[in-house]
């Protein structure tokens, strides 16, 4: 018969860790929605605190130096859990899921320099050197695109006064190719007018820098109940309530015809749901879950300052509604003991980024304008979906004391990436520690080191402008517990 293990002082796993993800490593997917509080046995409370420190750095598409864009990030995670009886258990959990904090500094091409003929030059893609060229191109273009349209007048005149149907429909073509002539002609005065208000931007916001910080807040409640002949099996769920507000500002050239454009998206709270099933064989330290949280749907209030819709002849500061929907999510979770000191923990975590994004309804009007494409442009979205994988050992050293290893993948979102957030997936090595100073109370402490894979930076034209390469961070956490069976 095999011995059972008294394994308590194991559950460690990267200690106040668990899945931590990193600042952009996916999306925008921070915490990892961990919920193995309420999976602890008898009455159980965790308070953790965790703090990120990402190195993010490049170069922009015209080979300037980008500094580390990756600002430090913190957040708490807690949780409560107890048994009404030995069936029904009750929980409230407390994370901070997604969220974003990026912030461009230095001589590149996020960041407003103020040169105006440099702006031109890059905004209209060489198409003009400086403000005189474009002011000269803009007047020829003009010119030619008015000359271009009396011809187009003049030849469809002649064509209905012809004196034959074929000399008609000759002249009717000669119309017809000098009128898209003159539009094409208007069609180019116009992008480079735009060009130019662009770089005039440029010039006003000298100094300003992209940035952009997300955050969002879940209070989750669950109520379990066990089953089966030993009550192996539980089965959970409950509603969960999501708070989330952003900021973004795209300063720089390489935002094109969106320099100088600002969101404040205010804070929402809206509702989801999670459920899940577990089953657990204490005598071998064994537990598994498996864990849905739905999607949440956010109408959320939105102020937008987009300086080129002035030159669009429109309102450059617009107030509306912005619909943001956070993904669902699927984790599983795993632990088992393999001797009486020794225990070995898996988790993986699937999030669908790939269905993601955030439209900001003034910024994809404008870029229907710019596209002639009638869905737009999407401020932020990400190609692929997510896959975060972490194994890891915990082994006890002393009665009160254990220590733990781990070491994980993390997919990312795809790649070319947004410049907001150009990292793609990592992976990752922690070590952790855990010390029970009574027999109810404990303190764990952990670090994670992280090698994050390389990434270019696109816009949501899909125009790549940075290229992200050997880049890294830490994660490290601290977790003071209370069980009580």
């Amino acid at each position: 018969m095999r011995a059972t293990f008294h394994l308590k002082t194991l559950t460690v796993a990267v200690a106040a860790l668990s899945v931590a993800s990193v600042a952009s490593a996916a999306g925008l997917d921070r915490s990892g929605q961990d919920i193995t509080a309420f999976l602890q046995d008898g009455t159980y409370a965790e308070s953790v605190y965790t703090y990120i420190d990402a190195d993010v750095t490049g170069e922009d598409s015209s080979g300037n130096k980008i500094d580390d864009i990756a600002e430090d990030y913190d957040f708490f995670r807690y949780g409560v859990k107890t048994d009404i009886n030995d069936t029904f258990s009750i929980g409230v959990l407390y994370d901070e899921p997604f969220g974003a904090a990026a912030d461009y500094v230095g001589d590149n091409n996020f960041v407003a320099q103020g040169d105006l003929d440099n702006a031109i030059n890059i905004i209209s893609n060489g198409n003009a050197s400086g403000l005189a060229d474009a002011n000269d191109k803009i007047g020829q273009l003009t010119e030619g695109a008015l000359k271009a349209g009396t011809a187009a007048a003049t030849l469809a005149a002649q064509a209905q006064n012809a004196s034959s149907p074929q000399v008609a429909a000759e002249l009717a073509q000669q119309a017809q190719e000098a009128q898209e002539k003159a539009l094409e002609l208007k069609g180019q005065a116009e992008s480079l007018g735009a060009a130019v208000a662009s770089a005039q931007v440029e010039k006003s916001t000298t100094g300003e820098a992209t940035n952009v910080e997300v955050r969002t807040e879940n209070v989750t409640a669950i109520l379990g109940a066990k089953m089966g002949t030993n009550k192996e099996f539980q089965i959970y769920g409950g509603p969960v309530a999501q708070q989330v507000q952003a900021d973004i500002a795209l300063r720089g050239v390489a935002y094109g015809l969106a320099n100088g454009y600002t969101a404040h998206i205010s804070s929402d709270q809206d509702f989801g749901w999670l459920a899940g099933v577990s089953y657990s064989k204490p005598e071998i330290a064994l537990k598994a879950a498996l864990t849905y949280r739905s999607e949440i749907e956010h109408n959320a209030n939105i102020g937008e300052q987009y300086p080129i819709v002035a030159a669009l002849d429109g309102n450059p500061n617009q107030a509306g509604t912005i619909e943001i929907t956070t993904p669902k999510s699927v984790n599983f979770d795993f632990q088992t003991g393999i001797n009486p000191t020794t225990l070995a923990t898996a988790k993986v975590r699937w999030v669908p980024w790939g269905d993601f994004a955030i439209v900001p309804p003034l910024y994809n009007e404008v870029s229907k304008r710019a596209t002639g494409d009638d869905k737009g442009l999407a401020l932020v979205s990400y190609d692929d979906d997510q896959w975060q994988v972490e194994l890891g050992l915990a082994k006890r050293l002393a009665p009160k004391f254990a220590v733990s290893g781990t070491v994980g993948w993390d997919s990312g979102a795809g790649n070319p990436v947004t410049s907001l957030g150009p990292i793609e997936g990592y992976y990752s090595a922690g070590l952790g520690a855990k010390y029970n100073v009574t027999e109810n109370w404990a303190v764990s402490a952990g670090g994670k080191y992280l090698w994050f894979g390389d990434a270019e930076g696109q816009i949501p034209t899909g125009d790549i402008v940075s290229d992200f390469e050997s880049n890294d961070g830490f994660v490290l956490g601290v977790k003071v517990s209370y069980q009580a069976q």
